[in-house]
C-alpha cells in the first residue's frame, strides 16, 4: 500500500482531504508542522508528500529543499494558497513535482496525486515464480500466462506488493472492495480460493505455498 505523508495546518482541509485518500486506499500521515514533516519524510517510508507551503515552524519550501538536498528524491505534490505564477515557477525549482493552488477540486487533486505515485511505481511485480505486469494486466505463472478476473487481479496485487508480509483480512478487503455493500470474509475467502486454484494450476500443495493463511489475521504471499 502506498503511504502518503499529508503535511496541512489547517484541519477543514487535512481531515477531510485524509478520509479521500483512505478512500482510495493509501496509508496516510497527517503532520502540521514543517521541522516534523522533514525528520518524517527523511526517515524513509514514504511514497508521496503532500506539501503545504505554510506550515508553521519551517515554510513547504525549505522542506522541500532540505530533502533534495538531501538527495530524497520523494515525489512531492506542493498545495498552496497563494496564485501567483511566480510562487508556482519558485515552488517547482524548490524540487517539487507539482503544484495545486487553493481552493482545489478534489478530484483533481486526487488524479495528481494517482499520476505521482505511478511514476514512481514498479510495473511488475515478482515473486514465487509469479510475474505481475500492473500496466498490461498480466500475469506469468512459472513463465505460462494465467487469465485473472478483475478482483482476483487487484487481490493478488495487494497481495504480491506486501509479498512475504501479512496482510490483514480488513487491509484486504478496504483495498480490494471498497463498496460496503460488496464487502465480506466470504467474498474473499471465495476469491482467495479460486486465485490459490489458478495460481497452483490445480496443485493445492503448490498453492498453499504462495498463499498462506495467517489464522485470526489475513495472508501472506510468499517470496520462496
Amino acid at each position: 500500500m502506498s503511504v502518503v505523508l499529508l503535511a496541512e495546518d489547517d484541519p477543514a482541509i487535512a481531515m477531510p482531504l485524509s478520509r479521500a485518500l483512505q478512500r482510495e486506499g493509501y496509508s496516510v500521515r497527517v503532520l502540521e508542522d514543517g521541522n516534523a514533516t522533514l525528520r518524517e519524510t527523511c526517515a524513509g517510508g514514504v511514497d508521496l508528500l503532500v506539501l503545504d507551503l505554510g506550515l508553521p515552524g519551517m515554510d513547504g519550501l525549505e522542506v522541500c529543499r532540505r530533502l533534495r538536498a538531501q538527495g530524497r528524491g520523494t515525489p512531492v505534490l506542493m498545495l498552496t494558497a497563494r496564485t501567483d505564477e511566480v510562487d508556482f515557477v519558485v515552488g517547482l525549482d524548490a524540487g517539487a513535482d507539482d503544484y495545486v493552488a487553493k481552493p482545489f477540486r478534489l478530484a483533481e487533486l486526487m488524479a495528481r496525486i494517482r499520476a505521482l505515485l505511478r511514476r514512481g511505481a514498479p510495473e511488475t511485480l515478482e515473486a514465487g515464480g509469479v510475474r505481475l505486469e500492473l500496466t498490461a494486466r498480466r500475469v506469468l505463472v512459472d513463465d505460462h500466462e494465467v487469465q485473472l478476473a478483475n478482483k482476483e487481479f487487484e487481490l493478488l496485487r495487494v497481495l504480491m506488493w506486501h509479498a512475504g508480509e501479512v496482510v490483514t483480512r480488513e487491509e484486504i478487503l478496504r483495498q480490494v472492495w471498497p463498496e460496503p455493500s460488496r464487502k465480506g470474509s466470504k467474498t474473499l475467502d471465495m476469491h482467495i480460493s479460486w486465485l490459490r486454484r489458478k495460481l497452483g494450476d490445480g496443485h493445492y500443495r503448490t498453492a498453499e505455498q504462495r498463499i498462506a493463511t495467517v489464522r485470526g489475521v489475513g495472508f501472506r504471499f510468499n517470496v520462496d
